[in-house]
């Protein structure tokens, strides 16, 4: 079983940034795919971000070159640095665990990928 917990989300103007943080139970964190989802109100879950163990990337073209995600394997901690936000990135942030394929892959970009969900964090970009 595996605890996902996020934090760092809020209130901001466009242009602005927040960095959410997600922390992870489990003995062999090091080994999962750690995903970063979004879902808008009204919206489907869309996928933001991921990041192997090993340190590997992959975003969606919608935040490529705004967000950063990172990892640190001996404390069992995500982060997702999200930089000049838009209005549009407005949506509930949710961290994500595959604990099963070890490496990226074109599934790590869909949500039925993963094993483990946190309760999500808000994020509100004003315009």
């Amino acid at each position: 079983q595996v605890q996902l917990v996020e934090s760092g989300g809020g209130l901001v103007q466009a242009g602005g940034s927040l960095r959410l943080s997600c922390a992870a139970s489990g003995r062999t964190f090091s080994s999962y795919v750690m995903g970063w989802f979004r879902q808008a109100r009204g919206k489907e879950r869309e996928f933001v971000a991921v990041i192997s163990g090993s340190g590997a990337c992959n975003y969606a073209d919608s935040v490529k070159g705004r967000f950063t995600v990172s990892r640190d394997n001996a404390k069992n901690m995500v982060y997702l640095q999200m930089d000049r936000l838009k209005p549009e990135d407005t949506a509930v942030y949710y961290c994500a665990a595959d604990v099963r394929t070890g490496f990226l892959a074109v599934s790590s970009k869909r949500a039925t990928t993963y094993d483990y969900w946190g309760q999500g964090t808000q994020v509100t970009v004003s315009s």
